[in-house]
């Protein structure tokens, strides 16, 4: 694993980005109140700022130094991120350090938290972030086809696309039986990779591109099951030769947690070609990809006014269109197709109360509704206070975004454990 690059640019924070830590249990999704998080600068361990966590398990969103935010424009030799030190603790659960949480200028870092509850007199448990990828030394990925086939029948292993439930992410290379798994919700490894590789600062519609690549990169991983085909017993990797750089315990950003539940259903594809498309991309400064597309060249594009559409065409061709997967798995039933708001009733209203009155258990900032299969004020009340713990935008509305996140939520609180823990 790469070491962090301990550089004198990491006093040079006229700039503030800002950062919220949010803590559960590992036993799904329950928050943890009352946990105390202490932030202090790599540098030199002096305490900053000490927090605690409300009924939600969330701390109030702060601020703390960064770098200048043109340090993160173009590819640059003073490191563009603040690293942070993170020390949590809780009455009846193990305390976690986290050691290098990543924070940028103007936008907000989410460091998410998972505490073990205490059985026995344990060692703390620590994480250390490496260095972003384009800051870091990583290995350039190793050119694959774009489109998979078995060999000799040239069929495709799975019969249409599904947004799995879960990937299973082997931390380590492909050949590594030593290197552990994680189960890592689908949503939940598109973020932590796309805040992996790129930089929140990037214009909107170059996270939107980049976000798309990275989601048809893992479908295509996800629909020919193109490691279990090999013996192996996981989805996809961690390195960057073979895969894309996903990173244990990392920080996200608000916004990228925003594009990504606004999009996670999305792949790009070719016509004729049912296959998510296999798309490669690199850094396009320090390594090229000339079949894929350029991390830093994206971003040009999108300082120029690019959509994200036309960034992935520039790259890829104008063959190349956004899909969608029509079956989400592990969720209680399908999007509705149609906003649900005051107004609206009828059995998949009455869902949605049913899973809010549930998620509100765990969750008391979340007013308890009668599930009647009437959107009234209440339930509009409900979804809004959901909205704001879970940082969507706060509408009262269920459209796409939400509706997906309460299931996601949901099946998360009405588990005991996650798969394989």
């Amino acid at each position: 694993m790469p070491i962090k690059q301990v550089t004198a640019a990491q006093t040079d924070t006229p700039d503030k980005g800002k950062l919220t830590v949010h803590v559960t249990s590992t036993l799904g999704y329950i928050p943890v109140q009352n946990a105390t998080v202490s932030i202090s600068y790599t540098d030199t361990g002096t305490t900053m700022e000490q927090l605690q966590t409300d009924s939600s398990g969330q701390t109030e969103t702060i601020e703390l130094p960064a770098p200048p935010l043109e340090y993160s424009q173009i590819p640059s030799e003073p490191r563009p991120y603040s690293d942070y030190n993170l020390i949590i603790s809780a009455p009846g659960y193990e305390t976690l350090t986290i050691s290098g949480s990543e924070v940028l200028p103007d936008v907000t870092s989410i460091q998410n938290v998972s505490l073990s509850p205490l059985e026995e007199p344990t060692p703390e448990e620590e994480i250390t972030i490496p260095d972003h990828t384009l800051y870091g030394d990583y290995p350039p990925k190793i050119v694959e086809p774009e489109v998979k086939t078995v060999e000799e029948t040239g069929e495709i292993i799975l019969s249409r696309v599904v947004i799995p439930e879960y990937v299973i992410v082997h931390d380590g290379i492909p050949s590594n039986a030593s290197a552990p798994n994680y189960y890592v919700r689908y949503k939940d490894y598109i973020k932590n990779v796309v805040s992996s590789e790129i930089y929140a600062t990037w214009p909107e519609s170059t996270i939107i591109a980049n976000t798309l690549a990275i989601q048809s990169f893992t479908l295509n991983r996800v629909y020919t099951e193109w490691y279990r085909s090999k013996g192996y017993d996981f989805t996809i990797t961690t390195s960057t030769a073979y895969d894309q750089k996903f990173i244990y315990g990392r920080n996200i950003y608000e916004n990228i947690d925003r594009i990504v539940d606004e999009i996670f259903a999305n792949y790009l594809s070719r016509p004729n070609i049912t296959q998510p498309i296999f798309t490669q991309y690199c850094d396009g400064h320090r390594v090229t990809c000339p079949q894929g597309l350029s991390q830093w060249g994206s971003k040009y594009l999108g300082d120029e006014g690019y959509s994200a559409i036309q960034i992935i065409r520039y790259y890829y061709g104008s063959n190349m269109y956004i899909n969608t997967s029509e079956e989400i798995a592990g969720v209680p039933a399908s999007w509705p197709r149609y906003d649900l708001t005051i107004g609206s009733s009828g059995s998949k209203v009455e869902q949605v109360q049913e899973q809010l009155l549930r998620i509100s258990k765990n969750y008391p900032a979340i007013p308890s509704i009668t599930p009647d299969g009437k959107y009234g004020p209440a339930t509009a009340a409900a979804v809004r206070a959901f909205q704001s713990i879970f940082n969507l935008p706060v509408t009262g509305v269920i459209d796409y975004s939400t509706w997906y996140k309460i299931s996601n939520v949901y099946t998360g609180v009405t588990r005991i454990a996650e798969p394989g823990t």
